[in-house]
């Protein structure tokens, strides 16, 4: 083996903080116990079931608009956040007004309360005979135990991973780099498309992936204004959970085995796309 190999082939040189053999070696362990060990379990006994028997058990009419439902309504929500959590960062980094402090506490809200009082609060309001439910009810547009409920409660519980993962970001743009690009005869549409979204793009990309899977697996806020009608607003998790009280293990080990295919690789385009925009745009690198 020649010197350049065995340069190419060495670690990094060490920091001035020791202990990377331990560190590395509880992370590894930590990272096997916690989420490889249960995950392989769960493609093992996929794989027990046969293809044949966990192709007819994945593509069940009931189990295809159920996964439907919660991919669609959790690719929705993260959307939304995506482009209000954006803005709410901006107005929270870029502007004082009185009671800032207290709009940046709110944003933390969903992390802290829990999802079923975050369901039972969004289904009194959205309901027919909720407050807000009231007044929509007779446009004939209806909230609660439909789809749409479903994104409203995802967006609730999503927006705060938009916003705490580009904010940060928006601090470190300067303004005088928005100021420069004015002074250079740029109009604030190309400020924001050419200067400032650029740098934002990585951000916002980790931000509506944690959105997105935490809408996918959402449960407790989603239930309630759901209203879990089956092939209407039925989403794969309660779906696994009705699967399991009637002792059918076998379907829902398909459904489970499915969401976490189509979640991984959805979750790796993503990853694809933001290291991409980062050797394009210079940024993180």
């Amino acid at each position: 083996m020649t010197a350049s190999t065995r340069k190419r082939w060495q670690f990094r040189q060490p920091s001035v903080i020791p202990g990377f053999g331990l560190a590395l070696g509880v992370t590894l362990s930590w990272l096997i116990l916690i989420i490889l060990i249960p995950l392989s379990g769960l493609l093992w006994r996929s794989s027990a079931l046969g293809w044949s028997t966990f192709w007819t058990l994945a593509t069940d009419e009931r189990t295809i608009n159920a996964l439907r439902i919660s991919f669609g309504t959790a690719f929705a929500a993260a959307l939304v956040n995506v482009v209000f959590g954006v803005i709410l960062a901006w107005v929270l980094v870029r502007y004082s007004f009185p009671g800032k402090r207290i709009i940046d506490a709110m944003v933390d809200l969903p992390f802290a309360l829990p999802t079923a009082v975050a369901g039972i609060a969004l289904t009194t309001l959205y309901a027919p005979n909720g407050w807000i439910g009231s007044l929509l009810t007779p446009l004939g547009i209806k909230i609660a135990f439909t789809p749409i409920g479903i994104v409203i409660a995802l967006v609730f519980v999503g927006l705060p991973f938009v916003v705490r993962t580009v904010q940060p970001i928006m601090e470190e743009i300067d303004k005088e780099v928005e100021e420069a690009a004015a002074t250079l005869g740029a109009n604030r549409f190309q400020t924001i498309s050419r200067v400032l979204l650029p740098g934002l793009t990585p951000a916002v990309l980790t931000g509506f992936a944690l959105a997105f899977a935490r809408g996918v697996g959402e449960y407790g806020s989603v239930i309630f204004i759901a209203g879990n009608l089956p092939y209407v607003s039925e989403i794969a998790p309660l779906l696994i959970v009705i699967r399991l009280e009637e002792f059918n293990y076998p379907a829902a080990t398909a459904i489970a085995a499915v969401m976490l295919v189509i979640s991984f690789a959805m979750l790796l385009v993503i990853n694809l796309i933001q290291a991409w925009s980062r050797r394009r745009y210079g940024y993180g690198a």
